[in-house]
């Protein structure tokens, strides 16, 4: 089996969740046999995955640019993966056009209309809305895929619920760990507390804010001697407002091994006030053993009813305040956390029972493919619509360039 995944960025599985997603991904399809390439038309960065060491190919692609058609034909893959919706949009139609039967499958990553209707309610107070503009993008490029993998149940429930997106066109493929690593430093041998995360992301600068103005003064106040170190990518500009030494606030800029630093640290912190999909910072935490505080929404779509959080989650201040300082104190408590962080790796989230799944899917829907599209009258009335307005731009766009 070929498959082609065309991306939006040339990932970085130590710089984001999102990188450390497509590295799970390709980790799966290639353990399964598959031959692999991968394309992109972004810039390849200084901490991109090296996927050539891999045994992957690499294209660069260009976009609004018929030279795709021709290079896509060579390669004939069977099956497509675009990394997010707007990747869809743009190369979508070329896909159908020049391999009708290849299975275009949408890795959401995120959902990302949930994930900016948060924000904008976050930011305004409003409402939350749902049906905002990017979920017509969104919603519109699921229908015309023929698989959409989703990161989060909650998302894959949501879509079903809200969207009435069939259950036939989503599959649910998490976040895949190996558990808790071994001889991880116990509660006596860490110390303070840390944030990670990449501030290309807005969440996790807002996060970072927040904490900073309303959640740690409160810490702080209680545990004069503790620090909170804040770790990201792509976050230097932001040093100036983040970095205040004499309140215990440091900004320490890129971690080098995300694991080895995390595993320092007594509590991790995610007071994420908006975001999607299932968080990497905390399936960090959970590796290294590193009990985290959180939100409902960096919880979401992680925790069950029968694996526990173990500690207050909460988006009130106060509340996180009480239990990162709760945590920071009482090594009975942080022990017990530390084990709900195990169990829910155990039981939801293990390689054993992700790993080998992602490519029986994927060849399940291949398998299913014309009875599936026969059945997607919405999908192929946005096709013929879509494809035919952004095929015309495109060529446009193509021939005012030439």
């Amino acid at each position: 089996m070929h498959c082609l995944i065309i991306g939006k960025v040339w990932p970085e599985p130590a710089s984001t969740a999102a990188g450390r997603r497509t590295l799970d991904i390709l980790q799966s399809l290639q353990a399964a046999g598959w031959q692999l390439s991968y394309a992109s038309s972004a810039q390849v960065g200084p901490y991109s995955l090296d996927m050539a060491a891999m045994g992957i190919q690499t294209h660069t692609i260009q976009i609004n640019n018929s030279a795709f058609d021709s290079w896509l034909a060579e390669l004939a893959p069977d099956v497509v993966i675009f990394d997010r919706f707007m990747i869809e949009e743009q190369f979508g139609w070329r896909v159908e056009t020049t391999c009708p039967q290849a299975l275009r499958v949408l890795d959401t990553v995120d959902l990302h209309c949930l994930r900016d209707a948060r924000q904008r309610h976050v930011k305004t107070g409003e409402p939350l809305d749902l049906f905002n503009d990017m979920a017509l993008r969104e919603i519109a490029a699921i229908h015309r895929c023929d698989l959409t993998l989703m990161i989060s149940d909650f998302e894959m429930q949501l879509l079903q619920d809200v969207f009435s997106i069939h259950f036939r066109q989503l599959a649910y493929w998490p976040f895949v760990l190996n558990g808790v690593e071994h001889d991880v430093p116990s509660f006596e041998q860490r110390q303070h507390f840390i944030m990670i995360g990449s501030f290309q992301h807005a969440p996790n600068l807002d996060a970072a804010r927040w904490c900073k103005q309303t959640v740690w003064p409160l810490i702080r106040k209680a545990l004069p001697d503790a620090e909170l170190h804040l770790y990201g990518s792509y976050g230097e500009k932001y040093a100036g407002e983040l970095n205040v030494p004499k309140s215990g606030f440091h900004f320490k800029g890129r971690a080098s091994d995300a694991l080895k630093t995390m595993q320092c640290y007594r509590v991790n912190m995610a007071p994420l006030r908006f975001g999607a999909g299932l968080k990497g910072k905390l399936f960090d935490a959970f590796e290294t053993g590193t009990p985290s505080v959180t939100t409902p929404v960096g919880a979401e779509g992680v925790s069950s009813d029968t694996c526990q959080w173990g500690c207050e989650v909460s988006d009130v201040p106060e509340e996180i305040a009480v239990a990162a300082i709760g945590l920071y104190q009482d090594p009975e408590l942080w022990q017990q956390v530390q084990n709900c962080g195990a169990n829910i790796v155990r039981e939801r989230f293990h390689r054993d029972m992700w790993f080998g799944r992602l490519p029986q899917l994927i060849a399940d829907a291949r398998a299913q493919l014309i009875s599936s599209r026969k059945a997607n009258f919405v999908g192929q009335m946005l096709r013929h619509h879509h494809h035919r307005s952004t095929e015309f731009m495109s060529r446009w766009i193509e021939a005012k360039n030439g």
